[in-house]
């Protein structure tokens, strides 16, 4: 990925209440350099409902309207109507939700208004469980974790739900994947979006060290090998879902670098390992194969 200038204006602040070395937090800051103070967000109940501070405090100098579990994208959509209403064509609006309150609790709302194609950017900050209630299994949690709810006695056996395939099936204008490792990808893709009209989809990798039983210095690198093994690939899907790109210009690394730093993985033989890194190597030749074919495809 080429580098690029950092955007100097800082829309967060200070003060706010995350964990050391939040993913989530980095992967606000940079999505609010990206889109600029036109920008009004609403979160649901999950990490940044906490993060954000105590009324009337706020780490964030933009409007924030904190609402309900299920219920993120749904206020969006009548957010942006709302301003609509009034004339305001220029104010982005941004929901910003985990992936509890994303591929489970909020799922039914977020089809609704990906099927209207509402418009408004919806962030998904992904960090694989219920970390703002105790750590529990979510379905956006990898095989072989640990959480409250999958001890290493029953870790979870399950994959992680594929919300890409997903949201691609609504025919929105512009899904992608990102990781708080690559923030100028990140913002790129965040501004690319806010050129669509219509519903647009953003799963950041967000590594928890609280969560996941990691160092709070190694929450980049984790977010890094996460892509690099294949773990969490960068894509994008544009033209409806018609056209997908998926970022292959890296060194690949073996999941066993990821897994093991991780306390989340400690419990797995090599054995086990093994056999995840066989499964993930699958899915990214299945990845590619799709890519190829929508792109063999004349006229799309």
């Amino acid at each position: 990925m080429k580098p690029a200038t950092m955007p100097t204006e800082e829309l967060m602040g200070s003060g706010h209440l995350a964990c050391q070395g939040c993913g989530a937090t980095q992967a606000m800051r940079f999505a609010l350099k990206a889109l600029g103070p036109d920008t009004a967000l609403v979160i649901p109940a999950c990490c940044w409902a906490v993060i954000d501070g105590s009324f009337p405090h706020s780490c964030i100098d933009l409007p924030i309207y904190h609402t309900a579990f299920e219920t993120a994208a749904v206020v969006a959509s009548g957010l942006k109507a709302g301003l609509e209403m009034r004339g305001d064509t220029k104010t982005t609006v941004m929901a910003w939700a985990g992936d509890g309150g994303t591929f489970d609790i909020g799922l039914q709302s977020l089809s609704g208004a990906a099927e209207r194609n509402d418009d408004f950017i919806y962030v998904c900050y992904d960090n694989e469980a219920y970390m703002n209630t105790g750590i529990q299994r979510s379905s956006s949690t990898p095989v072989g974790a640990w959480t409250t709810t999958t001890p290493v006695t029953n870790y979870k056996r399950e994959p992680k739900k594929n919300m890409i395939d997903i949201m691609a099936a609504h025919s929105i204008p512009y899904i992608a994947t990102a990781s708080t490792a690559y923030p100028h990808d990140f913002m790129r893709k965040i501004a690319k979006a806010n050129t669509f009209r219509g519903t647009k989809y953003i799963q950041i990798f967000a590594p928890c060290p609280t969560g996941w039983k990691l160092a709070p210095e190694l929450s980049v690198k984790m977010a890094r090998l996460a892509v690099t093994s294949k773990m969490y690939p960068l894509l994008e899907i544009t033209d409806h879902g018609q056209k997908l790109e998926v970022w292959k210009d890296f060194e690949p690394t073996p999941i066993a670098e990821y897994m093991k730093a991780q306390g989340r993985f400690r419990h797995l033989s090599d054995a086990e390992i093994a056999g995840i890194e066989k499964d993930v190597e699958a899915k990214w030749e299945r990845l590619l194969a799709k890519e190829r074919m929508l792109a063999s495809i004349p006229g799309l």
